[in-house]
Formats: structure tokens, C-alpha cells, sequence
């Protein structure tokens, strides 16, 4: 049996996305970020960093999502979750899920979590104010040069999808007009329309 750990409104949710579309059994383990669970030494024994997701298996514990989603599509490949047979498509897939781990997510964590950086609250506010900018500048890449459509890679679904799906979901929160996206937000539609994807928004808000 798997466990996701996961936190409702984090980026846990793009892994159980592919949880919910992989068909493997798994326990979804909810812990509340306002208690502070994140910072809890049972959970810091399963992951050190106190952040989510973590996916807690029979070989250890996997974290962050990009490895999380990739393992996934790899024990689960009759879902056809990843490009599995080309190694030069998993690699492009696995560039889009590092993009959007290490540049979009980061963009997005000055506006809460500017206190990562800094402790001049004068520069915090900066960072705060160049979130709607910077997260725009962003989908504007997304959408013009990496979605393929009618899905990130094409016309396969891949983990990829319930990523962008997720930080697509922070959008209005960041002060950006998801609206201004075209291709982005038909396949923001295209994703609630999957039985997975509700199902996996269902088990965050239970």
C-alpha cells in the first residue's frame, strides 16, 4: 500500500492526480499546514524537509513531485501515464514538471513564503508585488511555446498534466486572469472533465 501525504491547496495534488489515474491502491495521509502537522516529528521521520507531497512505499519515501509522478507512471505503465518507451519524450516530459517545480512554484512562494529569502520586510513586499508579473510571464511561455495541446505533451495524457493543472489552479490568487490564457484554460476544462482528477479534488476536500 502507498501513502501520499499531501496538504489541501499545495502542489501534492498534481501527485494525487496520478494516483487517482494510475489505478494503484493507495491512502491518502491529509496533514492540516494551519496546526503546523508539516513540523511534527512523526512527520519530519517520514520527510525531513516538513514539506509535501511525500509518498511513503515499501522501498521508503519519495519526495517532491517530479519524482513522485514520474515513479508513478513507471509502476503503473498499462496507464499510460508517461512516454515510457522513449526516453527522449520522458526527458521533455520531465523538463515541463522541473520548469514548473523550480521556476513557476518558486515565482509563486514569494508571495506567502518571501521569508525564504529575505528578512527585510521591504523586500518581502518587492517580492510580493512582482508575483503577478513574474507567474504571467510564466504562462505566457506555457502557453506559446511548451503546451502542446490537446494535452502538455500532445495527444497523450501524462503526469505532466495534473501538475499544470495544479498550479493553474493558483492563478487567481496570484492576481492573473486565467482568462488570458487560451490553450491553458481549455485544458484547465478538459482536466475537471476527468473522473480522476474530481476524485482526487474530492480527496483533498475530505
Amino acid at each position: 500500500m502507498l501513502n501520499l501525504y499531501f496538504a489541501p491547496g499545495s502542489c501534492a495534488l498534481a501527485s494525487l492526480i496520478a494516483l487517482e489515474e494510475s489505478g494503484l491502491a493507495y491512502e491518502p495521509r491529509r496533514l492540516n499546514f494551519a496546526n503546523g502537522e508539516q513540523r511534527s516529528p512523526d512527520y519530519l521521520a517520514i520527510n525531513p524537509k516538513g514539506r509535501v507531497p511525500a509518498l511513503v512505499t515499501d522501498k521508503g519515501v519519495i519526495t517532491e513531485n517530479v519524482a513522485i509522478l514520474a515513479y508513478v507512471a513507471q509502476i503503473a505503465p498499462a496507464a499510460r501515464l508517461a512516454p515510457l518507451d522513449d526516453p527522449f519524450d520522458f526527458a521533455r516530459m520531465q523538463a515541463f514538471n522541473s520548469y514548473l517545480a523550480s521556476t513557476v512554484h518558486v515565482n509563486h512562494a514569494h508571495k506567502g513564503r518571501g521569508y525564504r529569502w529575505t528578512d527585510d520586510e521591504a523586500a518581502i513586499e518587492a517580492m510580493k508585488a512582482k508575483v503577478p508579473q513574474n507567474m504571467g510571464e510564466c504562462f505566457t511561455l506555457i502557453e506559446e511555446k511548451m503546451l502542446e495541446g490537446p494535452w502538455v505533451m500532445g495527444e497523450q495524457y501524462t503526469v505532466a498534466d495534473g501538475y499544470l493543472f495544479t498550479l493553474t489552479n493558483w492563478l487567481p490568487g496570484d492576481s492573473v486572469d486565467p482568462t488570458r490564457f487560451e490553450k491553458v484554460s481549455a485544458h484547465h476544462a478538459r482536466m475537471l472533465e476527468r473522473p480522476a482528477v474530481q476524485r482526487a479534488i474530492a480527496a483533498e476536500r475530505a
